[in-house]
């Protein structure tokens, strides 16, 4: 049997720059905004009746992991990182073939001279990552109200707080007026599902974890912040990555 091809119609600009913080499930961060530029062989038609769709399904590749292969098991974090399921009852990242299925919310559609462009809402894909196909969420079938969920049966908690320095508010007040965004709303609404691996989360020795520095890279500058006790996150800095050389 010959392999099936397949080549992208897209491609996603993100305002995550590395697989570290991404949100583990779309829509989670509704204020991560991305846009899905497609090739130029897309034109207007190929998209004429989407805007009338609130969400789509993005079928992707995993770019960011695909060179690192697959295991038959894995080990989910919502089963606090020890349990081992099979890749198939997973949505790991490490899958024989790299697809991914995200559904995402539509915010418009831009015609530009060049690209037809989708404003998205809740993406949780990395920049760069190549779009193989769209379709829209229809609710009447794409919702099924009585379905079940295995072990990840309810939606994860916002379980830590997040608190400024005064620096990182005015650091984010600098990169909300450069951006056009709300970037501590942004910041906030990462952050506070704990993008720590669930080994880290529940570490032994909490003075260790406690002094570590965490960062990440968003839209054009390095987040860092730390973690106190109570389950809190102390935001440092936000540097903007062009300063740093």
């Amino acid at each position: 049997m010959n392999p099936l091809e397949l080549s992208p119609i897209a491609y996603i600009s993100s305002c995550y720059k590395e697989k570290f913080g991404i949100p583990r499930q779309p829509g989670l961060v509704r204020s991560a905004k991305s846009r899905l530029i497609m090739d130029q062989l897309f034109t207007e038609e190929c998209v004429r009746g989407l805007d009338g769709f609130s969400h789509i399904w993005l079928q992707f590749i995993f770019h960011g992991t695909q060179s690192q292969g697959w295991k038959p098991m894995v080990r989910p974090p919502r089963l606090g990182g020890n349990k081992k399921v099979g890749v198939f009852a997973s949505r790991s990242t490490f899958r024989p073939n790299p697809i991914g299925l995200s559904v995402v919310e539509l915010e418009k559609i831009e015609i530009t001279e060049s690209n037809v462009v989708l404003h998205l809402l809740g993406c949780d894909l990395l920049d760069g990552t190549p779009v193989l196909d769209i379709k829209p969420y229809l609710p009447y079938v794409d919702s099924i109200l009585e379905a079940m969920s295995g072990f990840a049966t309810d939606a994860p908690q916002k379980v830590i707080s997040v608190s400024f320095s005064r620096e990182s508010e005015i650091q984010c007040k600098q990169a909300a007026d450069r951006l056009g965004e709300d970037v501590k709303k942004l910041v906030t609404e990462i952050l506070q599902y704990d993008p720590r691996p669930s080994y880290q989360q529940g570490a032994r020795n909490k003075e260790l974890e406690n002094e570590r520095v965490y960062a990440m890279k968003l839209h054009d500058f390095d987040l860092r912040w730390e973690y106190s006790e109570h389950n809190k996150i102390n935001i440092l800095s936000l540097s903007t990555i062009n300063d740093q050389g």
